[in-house]
């Protein structure tokens, strides 16, 4: 998850909150079209293919960073 932008960042943390693209527009004070925009470039730099795989490869990042031992 190094290659994301920040803001690529944040919105995919809060896609893996489960918040919606309206959710994280208004979160972040971004269009819909935007998130999309961000969600797709995501998806992208991931090398999935949806945002589900996207979602659960962000989890899986996220909690193997709090392990203790953990690299991050």
């Amino acid at each position: 998850m190094d290659q994301l932008t920040p803001r690529e960042y944040q919105v995919a943390m809060l896609v893996a909150r489960g918040f919606s693209n309206r959710e994280i527009a208004r979160e972040l004070g971004l269009s819909t079209g935007t998130v999309k925009l961000h969600m797709h470039k995501v998806i992208q730099k991931l090398g999935v293919k949806s945002r589900s795989q996207a979602m659960l490869m962000i989890l899986r990042e996220t909690a193997a960073r709090r392990e203790p031992g953990a690299p991050g």
